[in-house]
């Protein structure tokens, strides 16, 4: 007797259908797409297409499988298949690229953005520390002003000895 899943108790009893992964097919076709661009590639199928034609040309006839009068039909046939296959491996590889691409261009405009106005606001800062260090040097200073400034100087420096005087009898 099959018992229904419950719905107080959550995850417990629950079937949910696989789903298959788009991402790991993606990964796929971009190994296919990686693995077809490499030289070591060309090689192994070069050296596929000598043996097969070589075998196909040079054995007896009872071991012959690809007829070289006719052109070698099956390994025309394999090789078209493989091309059949590869192009929209290839194809599916790079929408994945320009996905990717298109989010690190996103990413690289966010970042350009905020450095923008980090720099916006530095030079703001720039600008009004400069200011105010033009102001306080523009401020000339008087005569009468410093005389005033030297005598509460005088002031505080003649009552110092006397208050260490009083505080040391």
């Amino acid at each position: 007797m099959a018992r229904s899943p419950r719905l107080d108790a959550p995850g417990r009893g629950t079937t949910r259908p696989k789903t298959t992964s788009r991402d790991r097919f993606g990964r796929f076709t971009e190994w296919v797409a990686r693995a077809m661009g490499t030289p070591a590639f060309l090689v192994i199928l070069t050296m596929f297409c000598v043996v097969w034609i070589v075998w196909n040309t040079l054995m007896p006839d009872s071991l012959r499988f690809d007829d070289a009068a006719l052109g070698f039909t099956a390994l025309t046939l394999m090789l078209s298949l493989q091309a059949s296959y590869a192009a929209p491996l290839i194809l599916l590889a790079q929408n994945r690229q320009d996905d990717r691409d298109r989010v690190q261009i996103e990413q690289d405009r966010q970042r350009a953005e905020r450095n923008l106005a980090d720099t916006e606001y530095l030079a703001r800062e720039i600008v009004a520390l400069r200011m105010s260090l033009e102001e306080r040097n523009s401020q000339a200073v008087t005569r009468d002003v410093l005389r005033q400034e030297l005598k509460a100087l005088l002031a505080d420096l003649e009552e110092t000895p006397d208050s260490q005087q009083s505080a040391s009898s």
